[in-house]
């Protein structure tokens, strides 16, 4: 057997103890080196955040078969009201709590009162039920259609059936094993005269709740009369169920408090030790990643002890309802609870009442009810949303929105590391990536300060902007890409605005128009009409240098290049060369979305795939061109994805040398097929959208200097507040904007110069109009930027009919000649 300290070392690594390892812990008396591997261990798996869900209790019944020495909860009907709540009564709670923003209903009741009771017999003979369950289930499904809430039953020992019937109504439940010992089942002890306290039954769920794949809640109640040893022994039956099944969310350790009224009223309660060596052991014998959590209401005054010895949430917390089960121990206020939880180095950050990795799973884990309520209501993390911005929308973001623009007291250890490597010009891990854009609290505002500085010592103050028209040539589009709202094809898909495809000559009065506007550039792009070759690319090309030869054309994204190259049977190469020669200047970096074929397969399935866009960019690199590279995120994709997004970026750049900058593009939701089909995410949070700008920056350092925020989808504030985290261009005026707006977004369709002017001002910078390449524009350019008259309305030539099974041929390898 190793050594106490070696086997505690160990699992700093990773390597769990084994049963024979964990029961030693028993002896154990070094509670500083055990708290402190606790806390390392938690730090490992749950950073700087200690959760909780903003709950309703609702006891549904206090009648209960069993007859637990410590309860005050259960009791006999002569003692009740009404044997049960009524539906009403329930829906009032919710309703209730739904308004000061809670997300979990609770419901707590007694085991099968109808067993022992005739009053509860007859109450549910009265509503119409044949049992408790049954009832529960009803009022969970009301509870949710009705306020959205997301119900958490705790309604004791279940069969498989009854899991099987319950799991529709609600997307987590518990039960606490409280202990494994059955000699507490003896006379004279707190379970004697309890049927559904016996261990076995009480496992038994624990096991059907994993084959039912219910995210499950359970733990031990300590200082009943268990010993060390039985505690232990009863977690690792908790650990061997959930090695089977991977159901257990969360750990509670609850104390025991002796209440008046009943058998246990004069026993000793655990003393703080207790409790802090029983959290510890637990951290230790489940690891990182486990949740373990300690009721606040339990241990007021020493939370942050509870905090150093390994937890990471303080479970349910009501601003409505008290605790029923522990009456006498009243919630903390959540400033409190914030206040205290930062007095220990930890942001407090609320949860769902299903942990992040099962909301980020839900196929395997929610019934199809909950799927689309969770999945909306979380961001890339699996942690709720809990602002009211989304990328596109009119909302701006809040004072605490914008509260990591304060320069940070603390921060983790791990970040700083990190800030540091990126600093120097480090290529960044996937997982450093990844544990950058899960910051919160201190370290998001660390994050963003380490890129604005990266941001300073590569651009200076100067923020630049260039002077452009967007114009899209065509909305007719024969793939069925989920996130795009513009393109005009498969019927049922059709959103908004009617099929077109510009003819030459309204292209060619754009140009005009945006050259007398001041204009340096257009921006063209399109749907992949099914009539279109890489000549009509060609065509589209020299009308522009026809009708104003100085202008600028940034065009075509590698889809319509790959596309282009394919209608023609040519290589790459020389496709892009006649590009190059009929007068194109740069490729925008867009058809990118995410580069990460697991999340392409979902959102863009017929478009061209990860390898290919690099092949694309990389030969246009390899002849001169010049490109950006764009991120589209915040919809089905996760953290992991987006790093691997940058990291492809970054190397590509350091191969190639071509992108001139990097462009976050968050999902924009409201008319996406995807969102209204219930399969995404409403785009990323605010924090999410920051700290993309942010992590871009530190992750492409040094090879990439330009960091761009979109105004059409951040919103004119948004992109401004993005300054601070690392940001140094805010792209183009655009004049007309359609493919945003087409998603739902109402950023309008031209912030023109004199208002980029201002935005930039307004964050102490100094505002610069630059090229596409970022070089100076004359001065005749600016001028006649600054004096633009309004634009004429635009004319969306009609798009001709055409045979639907005539598609061009497009996924196929292009060899260069």
């Amino acid at each position: 057997m190793v050594s106490m300290r070696t086997m505690l070392e160990r699992t700093l690594g990773g390597a769990a103890p084994t049963d024979a390892e964990a029961l030693t812990l028993t002896d154990c008396t070094d509670l500083e080196t055990l708290m402190a591997t606790a806390a390392a261990l938690r730090d490992q798996g749950f950073r700087n955040v200690v959760t909780y869900s903003k709950k309703v209790f609702i006891p549904l019944t206090h009648l209960c078969r069993d007859v637990c020495h410590y309860c005050t909860f259960a009791q006999a009907p002569k003692r009740v009201t009404s044997p049960y709540m009524t539906l009403d009564e329930v829906l009032a709670v919710a309703r209730h709590g739904a308004t000061l923003g809670c997300k979990e209903a609770l419901f707590t009741l007694g085991e099968r009162p109808e067993l022992r009771y005739k009053a509860a017999r007859d109450a549910l003979e009265r509503m119409g039920y044949a049992s408790t369950l049954d009832y529960l289930r009803a009022a969970a499904d009301a509870v949710f259609r009705d306020s959205g809430l997301l119900p958490h039953l705790n309604p004791g020992t279940l069969t498989a059936a009854e899991f099987a019937t319950l799991r529709e109504v609600a997307p987590s439940m518990g039960l606490m094993l409280e202990s494994a010992a059955v000699r507490l089942t003896e006379k004279g002890l707190p379970h004697y005269g309890s049927p559904d306290k016996v261990p076995a039954v009480r496992l038994q769920t624990l096991d059907e709740a994993g084959r039912a794949r219910v995210p499950f809640t359970t733990g031990i109640l300590i200082g009943i009369g268990e010993t060390r040893r039985e505690r232990i022994e009863s977690l690792l039956a908790i650990r061997a169920s959930h090695a089977r099944y991977g159901h257990v969310q969360e750990l509670i350790i609850q104390n025991f408090r002796a209440k008046p009224g009943t058998k246990m009223v004069h026993a000793p309660e655990p003393d703080l030790d207790e409790m802090l060596w029983t959290l510890a052991v637990t951290r230790v014998i489940f690891g990182a990643n486990m949740s373990v959590q300690a009721p606040p209401n339990l241990s007021p005054g020493v939370l942050e002890q509870l905090i150093a010895a390994g937890i990471n949430d303080w479970g349910g917390v009501s601003p409505l309802t008290p605790d029923y089960v522990n009456p006498e121990a009243p919630w903390p206020q959540l400033e409190a609870l914030a206040r205290e939880t930062a007095n220990a180095g930890k942001l407090l950050q609320e949860r769902l009442t299903v942990y992040p990795q099962y909301a980020l799973n839900s196929e395997t884990w929610l019934a199809s009810a909950f799927r689309t309520p969770v999945l909306q209501a979380i961001d890339g993390e699996g942690l709720p949303r809990t602002d009211a911005w989304s990328p596109g929308e009119p909302s701006e973001p809040s004072a605490d929105d914008l509260a990591y623009l304060t320069q940070p007291s603390r921060h983790s250890s791990a970040i700083a590391a990190t800030l540091e490597r990126a600093r120097v010009g480090a290529t960044l891990t996937e997982n450093e990536i990844v544990r950058l854009f899960q910051a919160r609290g201190e370290d998001f505002a660390a994050v963003c300060h380490a890129a604005d500085e990266l941001r300073k010592t590569a651009n200076g103050d100067v923020v630049s902007y260039v002077v452009n028209r967007n114009i899209n040539y065509t909305n007719v589009c024969y793939f069925k890409c989920q996130f795009c709202a513009f393109s005009k094809g498969k019927l049922s898909e059709n959103l908004r605005g009617k099929p077109y495809d510009l003819d030459l000559s309204e292209i060619q009065r754009r140009v005009h128009e945006a050259w007398a506007r001041g204009a340096t550039e257009v921006c063209m792009q399109g749907g992949i009409h099914p009539q279109y070759t890489g000549q009509t690319y060609l065509d589209i090309v020299a009308a522009v240098k026809a009708a104003e030869p100085a202008i600028h054309v940034h065009a075509f994204s590698p889809l319509e290049v790959w596309q282009g190259a394919a209608t023609l049977g040519a290589p790459l190469r020389d496709f892009l060369m006649r590009l190059k020669d009929a007068g194109l200047g740069t490729l925008p970096g867009t058809a990118a979305e995410i580069l990460d074929d697991e999340v392409r397969k979902i959102i863009c399935p017929d478009k061209i795939n990860t390898a290919q866009w690099l092949e694309v960019m990389r030969t246009a690199h390899r002849i001169g061109f010049k490109t950006t590279a764009t991120i589209m995120y915040g919809h089905v994709d996760g953290y992991q994805h987006w790093a691997r997004h940058l990291l492809r970026i970054r190397a590509q750049q350091m191969e190639t040398g071509g992108f001139t900058e990097f462009v976050p593009l968050p999902f924009v939701h409201m008319e996406a097929p995807l969102y209204l089909k219930g399969r995404a995410r409403k785009g990323p949070t605010f924090r999410e959208a920051v700290l993309m700008h942010a992590v871009a920056r530190l992750t492409l350092n040094p090879v990439i200097t330009n960091i761009q925020a979109s105004w059409v989808k951040m919103g004119h504030k948004g992109v401004v507040a993005c300054l601070g985290a690392g940001v140094n261009d805010l792209g183009g005026t655009l004049m007309n904007e359609s493919i945003t707006r087409a998603a739902g977004a109402s950023h309008g369709q031209e912030t023109d110069p004199n208002l980029m002017m201002a935005m930039i001002a307004s964050a102490g910078r100094v505002p610069r109009q630059r090229s596409t390449v970022y070089a100076p524009v004359s001065d005749e350019r600016a001028a006649a930027a600054l004096s633009a008259g309004v634009l004429t309305d635009i004319i969306n030539t009609p798009a001709q009919a055409y045979e639907r099974g005539a598609r061009r041929p497009l996924l196929r390898n292009h060899v260069d000649a």
